[in-house]
C-alpha cells in the first residue's frame, strides 16, 4: 500500500505540474534541464573514471597477498539439470584455494537433485542442499537457507549458468579487503552473444551497464550488485540480516540496504562472469519485467530511508538520486507529449508546441545511442563503424524492451495486487526448445495414431453392418 500511495503521488503530482504550468511557461524546458543534469553527471563520472585509471597506472594498487579469506560459493538451481554440472566443474577450476561450494536444489521437478548428489560424491569441496517442495519460494530464501551451513568469511553468489576464468576470485578478492567495503560486483558478459540479435543486444546492454557501474564506482556512488558474480563480506551480510525473502530482486534490494547501513559496494570490471543470454523474446520480457518491477519497488520502499540515513554517504545518496531520474524522464516525456497532444486536439494550443517535446525525445534517444557507442568502444574494443551500427540497434532494443515496461510496471503497482512472481530466468533454452518441439511432434504423432485407429474401427463397424 505504501508503494502504491508514493507512486500515485508521483504520477498525479507530475501530471498536475505539467498540465497547469504549460499555461504559464514551456515545461519542456524542465525536461530539458533534467536531461542536461543527467548528461553533466554522466560526463563527471566518466572523467572520474579516466582520472582513476591514470592514477592506478601511475600508482598501481598494492595487493595484500596475505588477505585470503575463506569463501563460500553458493549456486541456487531450479530445474537446471542441463547446465549445473558444467557450472560447478567450472567454478571448481578457480585457482583460489580457500573456498567451498554449496549448490542448492530449489524445489526442482527435473533431475537436478540427482545430478547435484552425484557432484557431491565426486568432489570434496561440494556440498548440496535439497529444498523441499513446501519451502519458501525465491532466490533470497534459497540463499538464506544455504547461508546457515556456510563457513566462509565471504559469500560468492553465482547463477546456475555461470562460467568464469581460473583467476576470477584472485581478481575479485583484493577489492573486498577495505573495512568499509561490504560487497564487490564482477562484470557480466553474455557467453552466447553471437547467437542472434537478442543475445547480441543483451551483451551490449551489459556493456553499457559496465560503463555506468565503473563510473559510479569511480565517484564512490551507489554501485549495485547484479546477482551473478557478487562477493559479499560475512560481516556486512550479518549487519543487514541476510537476504530479504520478500523481494523479487535480491541483488538490488541488498545493494540498497548495504548502502543505507554505510557499507561501500565496489565494481571490478577485470573479473568477468559469463552467463547465457536469452534467445527468445517472451522469456526476455519476463526477466526484464522482474528486474524493473523489483527496481521500482525497491526505490519506493527505501528511497526515504536512504536519503535520511546517517550512515549512507552523501556521494551514494546523490548518485542514487541521479539514477532514479532515469525512471522519471520517460514518464515526464510521455506525459508532456500526451498533454500537449490533448491541448492541440482541444484547440487550446498550436501544433507547433509539440515540436519541442519531439526534439527532446530525439535528444534522449541520442543520449542512449552515444552511451552505447562509447561503452562498446571502451570495453569491447569495437571498431568505429561496428560500434555505431550496434549502438543504434541496441538503442532500438532498449526502447522496445524497457520503455513499455516502465508504464506496465507503473500500472501494475497502482492497480494490481502485489505478487511474488520471480519470473525465473530460463537457462539452456536451445535444448529446452528442441525438447519442446520433440514433445509436440510426439504428441501429434500420438493423436494421429489414435485418430487412425478410431477411423479404422468405425470403418470396420460399417463394413460389418
Amino acid at each position: 500500500m505504501k508503494e502504491r500511495v508514493i507512486l500515485f503521488t508521483i504520477f498525479f503530482g507530475l501530471a498536475v505540474f505539467i498540465y497547469i504550468f504549460q499555461s504559464y511557461f514551456n515545461t519542456v524546458w524542465g525536461l530539458a534541464f533534467l536531461c542536461l543534469c543527467m548528461t553533466i553527471y554522466a560526463v563527471f563520472t566518466n572523467l572520474a573514471y579516466n582520472f582513476k585509471k591514470r592514477k592506478l597506472k601511475k600508482y598501481p594498487q598494492v595487493i595484500n597477498e596475505d588477505y585470503k579469506p575463506f569463501v563460500t560459493v553458493m549456486i541456487p538451481a531450479h530445474n537446471e539439470e542441463d547446465v549445473i554440472s558444467n557450472t560447478v566443474e567450472n567454478i571448481l577450476s578457480m585457482n583460489y584455494e580457500n573456498f567451498e561450494v554449496i549448490v542448492i536444489d530449489d524445489r526442482s521437478t527435473d533431475n537436478t537433485a540427482s545430478v547435484l548428489k552425484d557432484l557431491e560424491k565426486k568432489y570434496d569441496k561440494v556440498k548440496v542442499l535439497i529444498r523441499q517442495q513446501g519451502a519458501f519460494p525465491g532466490k533470497s530464501a534459497v540463499l538464506n537457507d544455504a547461508y546457515q551451513m556456510a563457513h566462509g568469511d565471504a559469500v560468492l553468489v553465482f547463477d546456475a549458468d555461470a562460467t568464469v576464468e581460473p583467476d576470477f576470485l584472485s581478481k575479485l578478492i583484493p577489492e573486498l579487503e577495505p573495512k568499509d567495503v561490504g560487497a564487490v560486483q564482477a562484470r557480466k558478459v553474455i557467453r552466447n552473444k553471437d547467437q542472434n540479435l537478442l543475445t547480441r543486444c543483451q551483451n551490449n546492454e551489459y556493456t553499457m551497464d559496465t560503463h555506468f557501474q565503473a563510473g559510479r564506482d569511480s565517484v564512490k556512488g551507489a554501485v549495485e550488485l547484479r546477482g551473478n558474480g557478487e562477493l559479499i563480506k560475512r560481516e556486512a551480510l550479518d549487519d543487514i540480516g541476510g537476504w530479504n525473502n520478500y523481494t523479487i530482486v535480491d541483488d538490488l534490494d541488498m545493494s540498497t540496504r548495504l548502502h543505507i547501513k554505510g557499507w561501500d559496494v565496489r565494481f571490478c570490471p577485470d573479473a568477468v562472469v559469463y552467463e547465457e543470454g536469452i534467445a527468445y523474446l517472451w522469456p526476455l520480457f519476463r526477466q526484464r519485467r522482474r528486474w524493473l518491477e523489483g527496481t521500482i519497488r525497491r526505490y519506493l520502499e527505501y528511497s526515504w530511508t536512504a536519503l535520511t540515513s546517517p550512515k549512507m554517504s552523501f556521494r551514494a545518496k546523490f548518485d542514487m538520486t541521479a539514477y532514479i531520474s532515469q525512471f522519471i524522464m520517460p514518464l515526464w516525456f510521455v506525459m508532456e507529449l500526451a498533454i500537449r497532444s490533448f491541448k492541440v486536439l482541444a484547440k487550446d494550443a498550436s501544433p507547433h508546441t509539440l515540436y519541442s517535446s519531439i526534439i527532446i525525445g530525439l535528444a534522449i534517444g541520442l543520449g542512449f545511442f552515444l552511451a552505447a557507442r562509447y561503452a562498446l568502444r571502451r570495453y569491447d574494443f569495437m571498431l568505429r563503424l561496428d560500434a555505431i551500427f550496434e549502438a543504434l540497434e541496441t538503442s532500438v532494443y532498449l526502447f522496445i524492451i524497457w520503455f513499455p515496461l516502465v508504464f506496465f510496471i507503473g500500472f501494475k503497482i497502482l492497480f494490481m495486487k502485489k505478487d511474488m512472481n520471480w519470473g525465473k530466468t530460463a537457462h539452456g533454452l536451445v535444448k529446452e526448445e528442441e525438447a519442446s518441439i520433440k514433445a509436440f511432434i510426439r504428441k501429434e504423432l500420438e493423436r494421429t495414431k489414435n485418430y487412425t485407429e478410431k477411423l479404422k474401427q468405425k470403418l470396420a463397424e460399417k463394413g460389418e453392418k
